[in-house]
């Protein structure tokens, strides 16, 4: 195990720093932090004073980005009152998205609370979620939506400016998502500078499923106290800290002055080292967690990162993009140098625009290690020894041991779930002699009875008993897949591969009828109820899920709506498998239905039971029609054709004539 360990080592390359010195290099985060000024500037009257946001840039595909940057003033005026009286723990408290509004405007991050193994709901940080579902309201934001629609984006923002920022984009993510369900993510990029943290462990997830973690960069100074305070326990928060800094920053903060006054008094009264071991404590708790992969603790703060974390020093810049790994190095680069006698909070949460404009300048003339930096032992370990320095964390330091742990650990967690995918497709392929073995059985009974009907009589036991063992180990793969995203063992966007959502409808197609089958035979329906209602697995009710995110017209519904739809697709033949793959439940139903038909003699509930089979026959009629159905529905004697003779006969009757007729 170590020589393998040593090989995959040695073949990776730590490229953190050269992703940073990327970034750094390149004029997207002076021009970002240029127009987080810009909006902290006019928050003090003007358009933004009422708004809460500025915007320009080059508003198209030549021009370059809009840049629509966020002042955190008015969250921060909301939230004095509070500071200065001593709380703030329920302005700064997660609230969860579960409200109407917040619920319409985040939808598809809400939507996906349902597959969330923990349970956990979605929940964002109360102060930016009230200010910005007020800025929603705003004609001025409803008119910048209209005016970026299909360009190229960058939303931006300082300290809680930087928390709005993300809820902005988050939204201008869903409601572009929503537009087009198949289509890419639009060219959506925020930047936060010394930001809070937004949300908790069940956001972080959510983006990631969705896929929009690349769309969400963090640039956090090592010493800057903001983005990391809500780690700790959130009756331990300085409020006042929080709010202090955003107002330091305000040039018409002499408007307020009885209130920016109070605040700057309690934050020179805050013992500052006390409030960095606070800090530190309670960073390297939630570290250590990550790294045991252990339970939130009890009491502790509900706040998680999300997105990429650029982490600034005055000796470079390095990018993380592992929730995990980004809270190891917020505590790492923090520690560091952590002493008496550093730098006041303050100056390290208003040092961005020197660092934006210093660092470049620093690549250029640093080129080589410290000079009493170990010596490597492969390219891997070079890359993660660029990474301590670009970072801040010294060599020598206590932190770099652990961190360079950290960094290695996090390479292989980030590679874990893809080597996994990649594995489970090699096994996808070894199970395919089974759904061929069912093909071949179904093209047996489709000119006679279809498949469905010969599984469930066993017709051909020795067929029927290969088919039988084929179904239940298709059953067994799909449902240990599932178990395998539930335990985060495969990509986060696992269920959006189209790959993967092609093979699982597949799969359901062929195989639900066999179950269906196998439940009726069993007679299943009588002791448990409906097969749709209670007898389904949790895989095929996921799968429907996973083919309507996909944006794929889903048959697989009561109503006719959809069928309408499908029926939309011209089809020259009919399809190779019945497209919906609840059909053959309902054609049970319908059976059963008719059956009780012949014996009701109450006529409230004899009109009942034939308005449902005859929102049954336009529904399978339609279905027919469009050639959504495979030819073994139609076989001479399969149960749906002799559904359809029963139900013929049955509308001769004279009384059931009458009833229709009305309908």
């Amino acid at each position: 195990m170590d020589d393998t360990g040593g090989e995959e080592e040695t073949s990776m390359f730590e490229t953190s720093h050269v992703l940073g010195a990327l970034l750094a290099s390149s004029p997207l985060l002076a021009r970002a932090w240029d127009r987080c000024v810009a909006a902290t500037a006019a928050a003090g009257g003007g358009a933004a004073a009422t708004s809460g946001f500025v915007h320009g840039g080059g508003g198209g595909r030549d021009g370059g980005p809009v840049y629509v940057a966020f002042s955190g003033v008015q969250a921060a005026l909301s939230a004095a009152g509070a500071a200065v009286a001593g709380g703030g723990v329920d302005v700064f408290a997660p609230v969860g998205l579960g409200g109407d509004a917040a619920r319409r405007l985040f939808a598809p991050l809400v939507a996906g609370e349902q597959d969330a193994a923990a349970g956990e709901p979605v929940a964002v940080q109360a102060l930016a979620l009230q200010i910005f579902l007020k800025l929603c309201g705003s004609p001025d934001f409803q008119m910048l939506l209209n005016q970026i629609s299909g360009k190229a984006v960058v939303f931006t923002g300082h300290s809680l400016g930087g928390a709005i920022a993300a809820l902005a984009a988050l939204h201008y993510l869903c409601i572009s998502s929503s537009s087009s369900t198949c289509a890419p993510a639009p060219p959506v990029l925020c930047i936060t500078f010394g930001s809070p943290l937004l949300g908790n462990e069940a956001l972080s997830r959510a983006i990631l499923r969705e896929r929009w973690s690349g769309n969400f960069c963090h640039v956090v100074s090592q010493h800057d106290i903001v983005p990391r305070l809500f780690f700790c326990p959130l009756d331990a928060v300085p409020a006042h800290m929080i709010v202090g800094m955003q107002l330091q920053e305000w040039p018409a903060r002499t408007r307020h002055a009885a209130v920016v006054t109070t605040i700057t008094e309690r934050m020179a009264g805050t013992d500052q080292d006390a409030l960095r071991q606070l800090i530190r404590t309670h960073v390297g708790a939630v570290a250590m967690e990550q790294k045991l992969a252990a339970l939130v603790t009890p009491g502790g703060s509900p706040y998680r990162p999300f997105g990429t974390y650029v982490l600034c020093s005055p000796d470079g810049a390095v990018c993380v993009d592992n929730p995990t790994a980004a809270v190891q190095m917020l505590y790492a680069t923090f520690a560091s140098r952590c002493l008496l006698g550093a730098e006041p909070p303050e100056a390290a949460h208003s040092c961005y625009g020197n660092l934006v404009l210093k660092i470049p300048q620093h690549l250029l003339l640093k080129r080589r290690l410290c000079v009493n930096e170990l010596p490597a032992t492969s390219n891997y370990d070079t890359g993660v020894s660029f990474a301590l320095e670009a970072s801040g964390i010294d060599a020598m330091a206590t932190e770099a041991s652990a961190t360079r742990q950290w960094l290695k650990t996090s390479k292989r967690a980030g590679q874990r779930p893809s080597l996994n995918c990649a594995h489970l497709a090699t096994r996808l392929g070894r199970i395919t002699p089974c759904r061929a073995q069912v093909e071949w059985y179904k093209a047996l009974f489709d000119g006679d009875m279809g498949y469905y009907d010969a599984f469930k009589q066993r017709q051909s036991p020795k067929k029927f008993s290969k088919a039988n063992m084929c179904r239940i180990k298709l059953g067994q793969f799909w449902d240990g897949v599932l178990a395998m995203l539930d335990a985060c063992q495969l990509p986060h966007d696992f269920h959006r591969r189209a790959k993967w959502v092609n093979a699982a409808r597949f799969y359901q197609l062929l195989m639900e009828p066999l179950d269906i089958a196998d439940y009726h035979r069993n007679n299943l329906h009588r002791t448990r109820g409906s097969y749709i209602l209670h007898g389904r697995e949790r895989r095929y009710e996921l799968f429907d899920r996973w083919w309507n995110e996909k944006g794929c017209t889903a048959i697989g519904t009561t109503s006719s709506t959809s069928v309408a739809s499908a029926s939309r697709r011209s089809r020259s033949k009919y399809a190779g498998l019945t497209q919906d793959p609840c059909f053959w439940a309902r054609v049970e139903e319908a059976r059963e239905q008719t059956v009780s038909v012949r014996c009701e003699r109450d006529s409230v509930e004899l009109a009942m039971k034939l308005e449902e089979l005859q929102e049954f026959e336009r529904y399978s009629s339609e279905l027919v029609a469009s050639k959504e159905v495979s030819v073994d529905v139609l076989a001479p004697q399969s149960s749906y054709t002799l559904w359809v003779e029963e139900w013929k006969q049955l509308k001769l009757r004279e009384d059931v004539r009458t009833i229709l007729f009305q309908f």
